[in-house]
């Protein structure tokens, strides 16, 4: 995981995101799948430092790692994302008015979020144990 550093701060905040097709419809054919792909990086070029790390499809859902900085609300992050792309696949697919009785949408409202960072282990002893521990530098008695 790699912290990035900013003029005021510094952070490593990655999540695990997963969108739902509206109606679990299983639109998510590998031809959707390669257009998502290559179009959701140009909707990340007004939201600089958010980014996508992977992305996994099945038929009905998609799985993304990513990378949003601690200046975006990840609510508002995933409104523009899914309204943009939703809005640019209705274009590009025509079908899928059809598929969605000429709604327009193609997600469903909600989604998945889920933090990824270091062990919750790890963190939790290091918070318990603050000023407990030595620092490691060499104490001397007068």
């Amino acid at each position: 995981m790699e912290v990035i550093k900013t003029a005021h701060s510094m952070y490593c905040l990655q999540y695990h995101i997963v969108w739902v097709c509206k109606y679990r419809r299983k639109i998510l054919k590998p031809g959707v799948c390669s257009y998502i792909r290559k179009t959701l990086p140009g909707l990340l070029r007004e939201m600089p430092g958010v980014n996508i790390e992977t992305i996994g499809f099945d038929e009905d859902h998609l799985h993304m790692l990513m990378t949003i900085p601690p200046k975006y609300s990840i609510a508002d992050v995933m409104g523009r994302l899914k309204s943009q792309l939703s809005s640019k696949m209705r274009k590009f697919f025509p079908w899928l008015g059809k598929v969605y009785w000429n709604e327009n949408i193609v997600w469903s409202p909600g989604y998945f979020v889920s933090s990824i960072g270091l062990d919750e282990e790890t963190i939790r002893r290091y918070v318990e144990l603050q000023g407990q521990q030595d620092s490691g530098q060499l104490r001397q008695e007068l």
